[in-house]
């Protein structure tokens, strides 16, 4: 223990020992001690000199200490000093001892050294796993320190310690347990952990989420306070956003979750705004980043539109709108606000209609658009709010015909209102404004009411401006001209780029593809000499770019010119640039425009963020617009008159062949229409002919059910009389319980008998003729004794014969005895109710017996009338279904006629197709053979050639 004093600051006799020295020992006491107290004690020392000499420490030490992270695992104190330690010689806080004069070079090296010693730790992937088993340890001791050496690991060496951490098993699993640990420095910590372990890695972005972090942290966040809440508040929303960022799959189970819904809340605002602290403004600032982060315009527009139809329905947007509103809301705020309004709307028309429904608190009421234009064009207002209610204005017009229209109808002579400011006279008083930023944005905004709408550009050139008393009306369109023929005689002497780049981009955006624009701009006889002298001068840097836009405008002039002016067809415009600039010096100015610096930062994304008011000179859109012209322009300027003929050929004979192809379409789409109504007749009889036949099987089980009814009726009725048959022998009747059939069989066998029997007695008859026949010859005595014979073989037959008729009679006086007591049976039975005899009684029986007989009779007739009439209906029924059939048949054959007509004219096409194919390959091989020649032929007439070639090949092809 006297080392241990003299480490820890005890007094000793002689020479101090260095800190390396005693680092060494207590190292040695680490590794060779067998007492759980001693490895304590020195583990301790280490640590309080790990701030102090962390390289020695960090070099001599760690193994020992990942040793006993490894060994002594039931102690958590030890644990805890050992943890502590690595932390320290690995973490690059700033409590780390420094002098004051220390300079970034020794910042440096301290941050190199943690990298290094971080580096050494993660090169065994065990020691991660090691410590994601310390998180499991409930200890606080163990606990803490185990996750703060995460984390530090983690801002040293993230990729590896990501990738380490993703293969591990449980791992994301044991760090989101630390969201859920009751003590909140733990969990704090935790949040930390997480937000450096889920930066840049969407494969552990996705695993956290899954973990149910949305839910677990959006609850934090409801348990601090929302907005209101402190520093936890902060740290959640930073998780949520590394979650979300450029994260399509978190992103949709985020929407998917219904987790947007509870997004709402943090949003409400009471009516008094003011003072609000700096850590509520961090929190509302990260909230509207959220927000924005699920509507990104750099999100896949699915996934963008679905959210923002969501934050419509949960009444998202209308909380914005409310903040967008309120006074006493910190500028910072207020701006994030507007900018997050802007990308919610954009493209959604159910938003952008919402947003333009919106008033101000004031009075009287005006529509927030309004509002927030008069913001932009003040030049009072700070740089990036005028920026924000830019980018709020674009946004709302975005693929927005219908908010396009009304805001250019504010303009228009008709729908002026004196009394009241619109939204089309602050964009014409910022476009006039003495200001060039607010000139600059008047001209962007009106750039963007006017975009890929072509009837808009149309209704603008009616707008007529008041310049002064007793001057007449001059037209938008040339009021913009003046201003920038104006504003070049300001720039000799000022600097006026800004308004002027803002003008031509707007002017560039009014006459693109709109020939009607491009007359009235060219009807002005200054606007092109203006242009040309501009483009030809050699002026210093910062008008270069101007240059490069009058070039743009005058390549628009002539390739949307439709030669409607006399003075300023294409060719003669060609001419003058031929004669004026030269063609080579007017396409090296047009590519001064994309080849500038402030060009690629505009065209990356739709938001208008500068720096600095001047660099404040290209729109996002109109980016996309110079990308599109420059090459088209430069083509139509070197094309010659002959070319631009027989490109015009060339354009009629395709159009010619789109008319063509477009009947065809036309005609298929009828034919697709017939094909759906057969469809739906077919389907509809088929219908019909199913259910007559759930009909016709319903009717056959009701004549089934009629014939079970009547066969039942039958049984009774001979149930009902099972003892009068013996009045009446032939009416089915029982005798004795023996049926009719058994007494007709004896009749039969008896009349049978009897005439066998009759005619055994006409044999008899015939035998005794001749018996007495011979008895009276027998008498003579001249017969000899043959004839004695005779007479005795006569006599043996007769016997015989006699013997068979008695056994005959014998048999028939059988018969007729069971004949008689059946008879006589059957009359005990029916007398059996009347001992005396009445025959009265017995009659009246008989005749309620025949009556009802009688009723059975005609109710067996009307079963037998209802079945007759229900297999006639079924017959019907039948016929009916065989009709239907036949229907069906023809509608089938007619489907089949139709599909056989639509793969015709497909195949139609296809060979049209490859008529096309061909005539290519034959303008291929002229070409081939005019350079063979000697001819000289450059792109365009190749195009030329190979156009006209396909005319009239496919010419010769029609006629045949």
């Amino acid at each position: 223990m006297n080392f241990f004093r003299g480490v820890m600051g005890g007094q000793a006799a002689g020479p101090q020992p260095t800190g390396a020295e005693t680092i060494q020992k207590l190292c040695d006491r680490v590794a060779s001690s067998t007492l759980l107290e001693d490895r304590r004690d020195a583990v301790r020392a280490l640590k309080s000199l790990s701030k102090k000499y962390r390289m020695e420490v960090g070099t001599q030490a760690m193994d020992h200490l990942i040793n006993i992270l490894q060994t002594d695992r039931s102690d958590s104190e030890i644990l805890g000093y050992a943890l502590d330690t690595l932390y320290n010689i690995i973490c690059n806080d700033e409590e780390e001892e420094q002098d004051e004069s220390e300079d970034e070079t020794s910042q440096k090296q301290a941050d190199d050294l943690g990298a290094k010693f971080t580096e050494a730790f993660i090169q065994d992937s065990e020691h991660i796993t090691l410590l994601l088993t310390m998180l499991e340890e409930f200890d606080f001791h163990v606990r803490w320190p185990a996750v703060k050496l995460l984390t530090a690991l983690l801002r040293n060496q993230c990729v590896q310690l990501q990738s380490i951490i993703l293969v591990s098993p449980m791992g994301v699993s044991r760090l989101m347990d630390l969201l859920a640990d009751s003590r909140e420095v733990i969990r704090n910590d935790g949040l930390l952990l997480l937000q450096q372990l889920t930066k840049g890695n969407a494969a552990i972005q996705k695993i956290v989420a899954f973990e149910n972090a949305f839910e677990r942290l959006l609850d934090i966040i409801t348990e601090e306070g929302s907005s209101d809440g402190g520093i936890v508040v902060e740290d959640c929303l930073l998780l949520l956003r590394n979650l979300l960022k450029n994260n399509s799959s978190n992103q949709n189970f985020f929407k998917e979750g219904s987790f947007i819904q509870r997004m709402r809340p943090w949003f409400e605002v009471g009516d008094d705004n003011s003072g609000w602290s700096a850590q509520k403004v961090t929190n509302l600032h990260l909230m509207l980043q959220l927000v924005r982060v699920m509507v990104s315009p750099v999100n896949s527009p699915g996934a963008t539109a679905s959210c923002q139809k969501s934050m419509y329905q949960c009444g998202l947007l209308q909380q914005l709108c409310t903040i967008l509103m309120a006074t006493g809301v910190p500028a910072d705020i207020l701006t994030e606000t507007i900018n997050t309004v802007s990308e919610v709307i954009r493209g959604s028309q159910v938003n952008q209609d919402y947003f333009a429904s919106v008033n101000a608190p004031s009075n009287p009421p005006r529509p927030a658009i309004v509002v927030l234009l008069m913001s932009m064009v003040n030049e009072r207002q700070p740089f990036v709010l005028r920026c924000a209610v830019l980018y709020c204005f674009q946004c709302f017009l975005y693929k927005n015909q219908k908010g396009q229209g009304e805001i250019v109808a504010t303009l228009l002579p008709s729908t002026i209102d004196a009394n009241s400011i619109s939204a089309g006279q602050l964009l014409c008083g910022g476009l006039f404004s003495a200001d060039s930023l607010s000139n600059w944005c008047a001209s962007v905004a009106l750039a963007h009411a006017l975009q890929d709408n072509l009837t808009q550009k149309e209704q603008l050139l009616r707008v007529q401006l008041a310049t002064s008393l007793g001057k007449p009306p001059v037209s938008l369109l040339q009021q913009c001209t003046n201003i920038l023929s104006q504003g070049d005689k300001i720039s000799r002497r000022g600097s006026r780029v800004q308004t002027r780049v803002g003008l031509l981009m707007l002017l560039c955006t009014w006459i693109n593809n709109c020939p009607i624009a491009v007359t009235h701009f060219l009807h002005n006889q200054e606007n092109v000499p203006f242009l040309t002298a501009q483009i030809s001068e050699n002026l210093g840097e910062d008008e270069r770019l101007v240059q490069g836009l009058c070039a743009l405008l005058l390549g628009i002039c002539i390739y949307y010119n439709d030669n409607s002016l006399e003075n300023y067809t294409k060719e003669k415009l060609k001419q003058l640039i031929e004669k004026r600039i030269g063609k080579e010096n007017f396409v090296e100015k047009l590519g001064f425009v994309t080849k500038h610096e402030l060009y690629s930062r505009a065209a990356q994304k739709p938001q208008p963020v500068f720096p600095s008011p001047d660099q404040m000179l290209f729109d996002h859109e109109f980016t996309k617009l110079v990308k599109e012209l420059e090459g088209v322009i430069t083509k139509a300027v070197h094309k010659s008159s002959e070319d631009e003929k027989k490109e015009e050929e060339v354009k009629k004979t395709l159009e010619q062949h789109d008319n063509i192809v477009t009947q065809y379409k036309e005609l298929i789409r009828e034919q697709d229409s017939k094909i759906q109504e057969l469809k739906e007749q077919v389907s509809s009889m088929t219908t019909q002919t199913e259910q007559m036949q759930t009909a016709m099987g319903q009717q056959l089980s009701q004549i089934q059910q009629h014939k079970d009814q009547y066969n039942l009726l039958k049984l009774k009725l001979g149930k009902e009389n099972p003892s009068h048959a013996n009045n009446t022998l032939g009416d089915g009747a029982h005798f004795n319980g023996m049926q009719t059939e058994e007494v007709a069989q004896l009749r039969e066998e008896m009349e049978e008998l009897r005439s066998q029997h009759a005619l055994l007695q006409t044999q008899l008859s015939e035998k005794d003729a001749i018996i007495n026949a011979l008895r009276s010859e027998g008498s003579q005595p001249t017969e000899g004794a043959t004839v004695g014979s005779d007479n005795t073989e006569l006599l043996k037959e007769l016997e015989l014969l006699r013997s068979q008729v008695q056994s005959q009679a014998a048999e028939i006086s059988q018969l007729k005895t069971k004949n008689e007591g059946l008879l006589r049976g059957a009359e005990t039975e029916s007398s059996g109710a009347s001992p005396s005899g009445d025959t009265s009684a017995d009659a009246a029986k008989v005749a309620e017996l025949e009556s009802r007989l009688a009723a059975q009779t005609s109710e067996t007739e009307r079963l037998k009338e209802e079945v007759r009439g229900l297999t006639e209906g079924r017959a019907q029924l039948e016929q009916q279904a065989a009709s239907a059939t036949s229907s069906a048949a023809i509608l089938q054959t007619e489907t089949a006629k139709l599909e056989a007509d639509v793969l015709e004219s497909k195949k139609e096409q296809d060979d049209l197709l490859m008529l096309l194919a061909d005539q290519d390959q034959k303008i291929h091989n002229l070409r081939q053979r005019l350079k063979g020649l000697g001819q000289t032929v450059d792109d365009e007439d190749e195009l030329d050639t190979r156009e006209q070639a396909d005319e009239d090949d496919e010419d010769e092809d029609l006629e045949d």
